[in-house]
């Protein structure tokens, strides 16, 4: 058993070993049943300082291994993500609330992010330039030092590991602080993946604790690399409190990505993508569809045929049941989503399907004859609600689609793909699907939003994660010192 509940219950994982936080703890708690799982360590800033000075001292040591020494810790970190899938994935089923088909991508993302970092320690480090002197001039990348990851509740495996695997195999050090509600599966499971990798003592550490945590995460003299991934309200603090410290920080933050179906497209297959991007992991993820903007030609049909598909998914617990949508991870999350609901009705929009809940199961809803100053329209909704626009030309599909802070991924339906990959050039975003829906994530790929979405596609591929989690030198080198005028 990986996750052995006498190494982690009442832990954090610091300085290479499992021992009680400064804190006083967190429960682990099943949003499903509000059934207690178990106990998580709570780390204080005291624990940032002794993580973060252990993890420099380490993090030396661990740079200067031979790249294949690295490279083969993240290769076995892939394969005991493989091999504790079921165990692994049922922490993520009951702590998280993900249906096991999303358990699933997000361990066999962490799989693959593995793998692609372990192919990173081997990749050229550096370019010769041409110089004007008598010199071999060339530019060089060392690791940043230190990386902070702080990762959500929503996605949590992947929404750290993205950051941790590519930052430990280019030669930092990094303390991970998950979100205390999904402590389990987003801190204690990665650290326990990597311990038994064989990561070198001090390297890796999960430090799970509140607010108080992050900004000392963020402030420490030590820490050159800030790696965030939550809101877009919470990401403007840490961008600023990062730049007031000179720090680094790639901000991964909120979105309200549109899905744009042509007069030319299938309804059917539209309302297919459509219902997956807007519910599928009750509509917990940043790249979720949260307006869906669709020809007047075929508004009424989509909204008709979308609403039935809302009604006849089921709703329930994930690990007892066989359900599409499992529970919203706690009652405050759950009452913001209802809140724009209703509020959205109040400005006209109509329920064509959903808008109830019991417990925290949130039904999957559709709003239509939404307009665009409807809060539903507005705002990023983290929850299984699926607003409908209709539109008349491209030129209006364009506006509306530009009509929001946000610029994270974008979808668009269409029998002409050309037309699609056209209109899609005029709406900035990070992300663009042509024939698909808004949410998808492959560990080799540059994932990133503009905008109030983030600071650009900083994570996936090996060019932003080298980007990402290094520093560039410029060197020089002669035969002899030159002879100076004075």
């Amino acid at each position: 058993m990986l996750l052995d509940e006498k190494t982690w219950t009442g832990n954090i994982f610091i300085g290479g070993s499992w021992r009680p936080g400064r804190g006083a703890g967190y429960d682990v708690v099943e949003p499903a049943t509000g059934d207690v799982l178990g106990r998580i360590g709570q780390a204080t800033p005291a624990d940032v300082d002794e993580a973060a000075r252990a993890a420099a001292d380490a993090q030396k040591v661990w740079a200067a291994m031979p790249h294949p020494e690295r490279a083969a810790v993240l290769r076995r970190a892939g394969r005991l993500w493989a091999e504790h899938a079921d165990e692994i994935g049922g922490w993520n089923v009951r702590e998280v609330g993900s249906i096991p088909p999303m358990a699933g991508f997000a361990l066999h993302t962490a799989e693959q992010e593995c793998y692609e970092a372990a192919s990173l320690p081997g990749r050229p480090y550096g370019e010769l330039l041409p110089s004007e002197e008598q010199r071999l001039s060339m530019s060089r990348r060392y690791p940043a030092g230190v990386v902070a990851v702080i990762a959500p509740f929503n996605v949590p495996i992947i929404l750290a590991i993205r950051s941790v695997a590519p930052a430990l195999a280019l030669g930092n050090a990094v303390i991970l602080k998950p979100d205390p509600r999904t402590a389990v599966t987003g801190g204690a499971a990665l650290a326990r993946i990597f311990e038994e990798a064989g990561l070198p003592p001090g390297v890796f550490q999960v430090l799970p604790g509140g607010a108080d945590v992050g900004e000392a995460l963020v402030v420490h003299h030590l820490m050159r690399v800030i790696s965030f991934t939550g809101s877009t309200a919470a990401g403007r603090r840490v961008g600023a409190l990062a730049g007031e410290h000179l720090k680094r920080a790639h901000l991964e933050l909120g979105g309200n990505s549109a899905l744009i179906v042509l007069d030319d497209a299938d309804v059917d297959a539209a309302v297919n993508a459509a219902s997956f991007g807007s519910w599928f992991h009750q509509g917990q993820i940043c790249m979720t569809t949260g307006r869906h903007l669709v020809h007047e030609r075929l508004y009424d049909d989509f909204v008709e045929r979308l609403a039935a598909k809302a009604a006849a998914l089921p709703v329930g617990d994930p690990h007892r049941e066989e359900v599409v949508l499992g529970p919203i991870i706690d009652a405050g999350q759950r009452d913001k989503i209802h809140n724009v609901v209703t509020r959205s009705a109040g400005y006209g929009a109509r329920v064509a399907a959903g808008g109830t809940y019991r417990d925290l199961f949130y039904s999957a809803t559709v709003l239509a004859d939404v307009a665009d100053d409807t809060p539903a329209f507005v705002e990023e909704i983290f929850g299984p609600v699926a607003p409908v626009l209709r539109f008349s030309d491209e030129t209006e599909a364009v506006r509306l689609a530009t009509a929001s802070e946000y610029g994270l991924s974008l979808g668009i339906i269409t029998r002409d793909v050309m037309k699609g990959l056209a209109l899609a050039d005029r709406i900035p975003t990070g992300i663009v699907h042509i024939n698909d829906q808004t949410v998808s994530d492959e560990a080799n790929s540059p994932f990133g939003g503009v905008a109030a979405s983030g600071t650009g596609s900083r994570f996936g591929g090996p060019a932003a994660n080298i980007e990402a989690f290094t520093e560039t030198r410029w060197v020089t080198m002669r035969d002899k010192p030159p002879a100076y005028p004075f």
